[in-house]
């Protein structure tokens, strides 16, 4: 081959940049007139090199961004850093939005070459698709702050159950005391004030739920639950709860979204996204809520999305702790406990809550997901219905290590014509049950107790009388654990805080012999 038939320089340099895998884009200095960019450069940009456009005017035309999404500061792109500091520079913080919308992460070299003099003539730039690295790296990060917000808020859950277990106890103790003197008092006024007293315990009772929810010691008995059919049946309720707001719904979910869960719970939960989607769009013109469903790779999925002003990102991490809020005034002014009550809800049910953009392009999406039960035809479990008769007297043994709680049960039981005795604890308790065995006609156990918990203590009962006559309570609502006892034979449950009429008939019931 001759001289004359070999390719020129300017042939052979474009062919072989057009086969590197980075795009290659070339431009004069220090204006940035365009003279080259190669094949994978038009590739990554979505658009071949323009020669309409120079330095000052880049980030429009090529789409170039920054991560969130808006125009990359011309003064910061790799052109002009290259000009400016004189040596090769990376900026590894472009996202390109193509012509077509798709999106695109960069990572770019540019470097700077100069002619003989030191003069800089030109900079070439390579930019190099690191979509892949960004995600992952996302996904990385996303993963660790979820980490990092299920530890904290598990810490701090941890420390409201406690508090609320030890506080709805101390609420027991006033409520029984309460509900006896109001037994016995003619005054009206006074008993008119026990009854605040018994109206101001119910209220607290319900903070300690909501905590006791959040902590994730609250959910009740499972079953199928079609929370399509759920959501269905509250429409009506969701309408007026929305009043002023266009709500929509949207329910897709495959098999009606039927999950293993506790149906009451579900529908706070649902209520609680409204009312939380209703509170953002409330100074809103033209607020809209739409609660949709719909199945995806084993979830079903709940969402309540709004067009309101949305979350702060600085404070998404924040709004599922108990007692945190932002409605601070007004007439909408929050307690903070009703996204932490749906976070513990969700989370007992083996669910994840996330937060994602709204509608309308503004707004907040809360998206539960929750597990899909694969047989939405299974039968839900009749429940247990029991006669409650007024009780006819005798021994009950009380036992509880919270002597307050101990004392206040002692002393409703003496006036619904009981015979008490009391025991700080599992060992003491089955002490006594040995010795006095033939007169004790029923147990009021706790479940929750140091040392031996309500579950030993009730095993070593049944082990000397197996007919033993018990009747569960609990700082907590029925869970598992409690829902285990009485499937092995314990006759009732009260949760904590609970009336005087509803502790007699409890024990009623108990006490009825069961229907053959």
């Amino acid at each position: 081959m001759t001289s004359e038939e070999l390719p020129s320089d300017h042939e052979i340099i474009p062919s072989l940049a057009d086969d590197l895998p980075v795009g290659l884009w070339v431009a004069r200095a220090p204006h940035g007139e365009f003279v080259y960019a190669n094949r994978m450069f038009a590739e990554i940009m979505g658009q071949p090199g323009r020669d309409d456009v120079q330095v000052g005017g880049y980030s429009e035309p090529y789409g170039i961004c920054t991560r969130d999404g808006k125009p990359y500061p011309e003064s910061r792109l790799p052109f002009v850093r290259a000009l400016e500091e004189r040596r090769v520079v990376v900026v590894d913080d472009l996202m390109i939005v193509r012509p077509d919308r798709s999106r695109v992460d960069v990572r770019a070299f540019a470097r700077p070459v100069a002619n003989a003099a030191g003069a800089i003539t030109h900079v070439v730039i390579a930019f190099i698709d690191i979509t892949r690295e960004v995600a992952a790296e996302r996904a990385r990060v996303d993963s660790e702050q979820r980490l990092h917000r299920a530890q904290r808020l598990e810490a701090i859950g941890t420390l409201a159950g406690g508090i609320a277990h030890d506080f709805n106890n101390l609420i027991f103790g006033i409520k029984l005391i309460a509900n006896d003197l109001a037994a016995h008092e003619a005054d009206e006024e006074r008993r008119a004030s026990l009854q605040l007293i018994d109206d101001i315990t119910e209220r607290s009772a319900m903070l300690t739920r909501s905590l006791l929810g959040f902590a994730r010691r609250g959910k009740h008995r499972a079953m199928p639950v079609a929370l399509d059919d759920t959501i269905q049946a509250m429409r009506e309720l969701l309408a007026r709860t929305l009043v002023g707001v266009a709500v929509e719904f949207e329910l897709a979910a495959e098999g009606r979204g039927t999950v293993i869960g506790d149906q009451s719970q579900l529908e706070q939960v649902v209520m609680n996204l409204v009312v939380n989607a209703r509170d953002a769009v409330h100074d809103t013109s033209g607020g809209r809520v739409l609660v949709r469903t719909y199945s995806a790779e084993g979830q079903v999925v709940l969402e309540v999305a709004d067009n309101g002003p949305g979350i702060p990102h600085e404070l998404r991490e924040r709004v599922f702790e108990p007692y945190f809020t932002t409605k601070l005034q007004g007439a909408e002014r929050g307690t903070g406990l009703g996204l932490a009550t749906v976070f513990g809800i969700v989370e007992s049910h083996g669910g994840a809550i996330e937060i994602a953009s709204g509608l309308d392009g503004r707004g907040t999406t809360m998206r539960v997901q929750l597990p899909a039960h694969d047989r939405a035809s299974a039968a839900v479990p009749a429940p247990r219905s029991r006669a409650t008769p007024a009780g006819d007297g005798g021994v009950v043994l009380v036992v509880d290590d919270d002597a307050i709680v101990r004392r206040a049960v002692t002393v409703a039981l003496s006036n619904l014509g009981y015979t008490p005795i009391e025991a700080g604890g599992g060992n003491e308790a089955i002490a006594i049950y040995r010795a006095r065995q033939p007169e004790v006609r029923a147990v009021v156990l706790d479940m929750v107790m140091p040392a031996m918990s309500g579950r030993a203590t009730y095993a070593a009962l049944r082990e000397l009388d197996p007919g033993v006559c018990v009747l569960l309570m609990s700082g907590h609502a029925m869970n598992e654990d409690a829902q285990g006892l009485i499937d092995l034979g314990v006759r009732g449950f009260l949760s904590k805080p609970f009336s005087l009429e509803a502790l007699a008939r409890a024990l009623a019931g108990v006490l009825t012999p069961a229907a053959p």
